[in-house]
């Protein structure tokens, strides 16, 4: 652990803000942009084949790459093959088509044919209305860059997901587990949750004073927990506030005020299918000049009963991630550094100081399993992260040695019959 070189898997040419890893493809997506000013810097979406490369190490290339006009993606969710990008005070989904050939029929069956798709239109400007609940069809579709690729992006519709009148900017969207629901945040505060594909708005709702933070969704949509700036997280069913929760509780200590929730995450249990686990940041509202700790609290994710709360050092917290399985947290903070924790206990297990040296803004771990790719290798975990310094780097944990149970149990056998020769030796007739 500690200050260490991780190369770059790939850099972009514009600042990156998310990252994001196809379940069921391996396809890595990582989106950014320099957003509506004149710099010159692009704004785009960005598609990379990651490829394992020995056991532990890999290397990224430019499979495609989606001009997204003058609007950065600041937020991702990515399900079934549909991209649903925050771009200002909006949710843009696209949806991503493999194809056998240039201009040739897509090898994948396309996803979200059910969302209506008239003729293209111009996307909503500020002051314009695109039909129910604000929901524009869009027909443009991106070039096919070069007939390697075999990749199109197609703009299927897009919804307003903020409101605020000053600068609206929708700061979290996430796909529910079933991919029934499209839920969204921003600075306005309210939450709003979409039907999908259709984007019927289901549910709209104040749930913080002020800017959202972020969001999660229980398995089988049971609860939504979000977390804003007022100092709340709190737990939704539909729309009725069920708890607040009361993380400082745990700690004698603090007070209620002087920290802030900053992201929260549902996983799951290894070797426990029933349980649920949930996992909140808490940040200090305020800088000292001799930092306080940030901290991770472990919660019961159907009780939400607290069950553990641990410290996580004093660089300020920017991100949070969870591995599929729900055995490691990822974390990245505003100076750049990136660290893996163990679920269970919460303690740390990987460490980069300042790898990115600027703020981390998203994490992703690589999934558990990958049908017919074995893209972890021989790693325990592996996590991609970004940041506003344009590059990706993938963060590798190898697997920890371990012998065999067998081996084991024949080593306590030798034990045992030692520690019954030695008894024998120094005390005859004690058997």
């Amino acid at each position: 652990m500690g200050r260490k070189r991780v190369p770059d898997l790939y850099r972009a040419p514009f600042p990156l803000y998310s990252i994001k890893v196809d379940p069921k493809t391996g396809l890595v997506i990582t989106a950014g942009g320099g957003g509506a000013s004149k710099t010159g810097i692009k704004n785009g979406v960005h598609f990379l084949d990651l490829q394992l490369v020995g056991e532990h190490q890999y290397s990224a290339s430019l499979l495609y790459s989606h001009d997204t006009d003058t609007r950065a993606t600041m937020n991702m969710a990515v399900g079934d093959g549909v991209i649903a990008a925050g771009q200002d005070g909006t949710c843009c989904l696209m949806k991503v088509k493999h194809c056998t050939q240039k201009g040739g029929q897509p090898a994948a069956k396309d996803v979200g044919n059910s969302i209506q798709q008239g003729s293209a239109r111009r996307r909503a400007g500020k002051g314009e209305k695109g039909g129910e609940d604000g929901v524009v069809a869009s027909g443009d579709k991106s070039d096919i860059k070069d007939e390697t690729a075999h990749m199109s992006v197609t703009g299927l519709a897009e919804v307003q997901t903020d409101l605020n009148p000053q600068d609206p900017l929708q700061k979290v969207v996430r796909f529910s587990p079933d991919l029934n629901l499209l839920l969204t945040g921003g600075t306005d505060g309210h939450i709003r949750v979409w039907e999908f594909p259709s984007l019927k708005k289901k549910i709209d709702f104040k749930a913080h004073e002020g800017e959202i933070e972020d969001l999660d969704m229980s398995p089988g949509n049971k609860h939504l927990v979000t977390v804003g700036r007022d100092f709340a997280c709190s737990v939704w069913s539909s729309s009725h506030l069920a708890m607040s929760l009361k993380w400082h509780e745990t700690l004698s200590h603090t007070s209620e005020k002087t920290y802030r929730y900053m992201a929260c995450r549902f996983g799951k249990v290894e070797d426990q299918k029933e349980a649920l686990r949930l996992y909140t940041v808490q940040i200090p509202h305020k800088r000292d000049r001799k930092p306080p700790p940030c901290y991770l609290t472990k919660w019961d994710g159907k009780t939400f009963l607290p069950m553990l709360t641990a410290a996580c050092g004093t660089e300020v917290i920017s991100c949070l991630t969870l591995s599929d399985s729900g055995t490691f947290l990822g974390l990245g903070t505003v100076t750049g550094s990136v660290a893996i924790y163990i679920a269970f206990s919460l303690q740390k297990l990987y460490y980069v100081q300042e790898s990115h040296g600027i703020v981390v803004t998203d994490l992703a771990f690589l999934p558990d399993s990958l049908k017919g790719k074995n893209i972890k290798g021989n790693n325990e975990a592996a996590m991609l992260s970004v940041a506003v310094d344009s590059r990706c780097q993938i963060h590798a944990v190898p697997n920890r040695r371990s012998f065999p149970i067998w081996l084991v149990l024949f080593f306590c056998g030798l034990v045992v019959v030692g520690i019954i020769l030695l008894l024998q030796h120094l005390f005859p007739g004690f058997f």
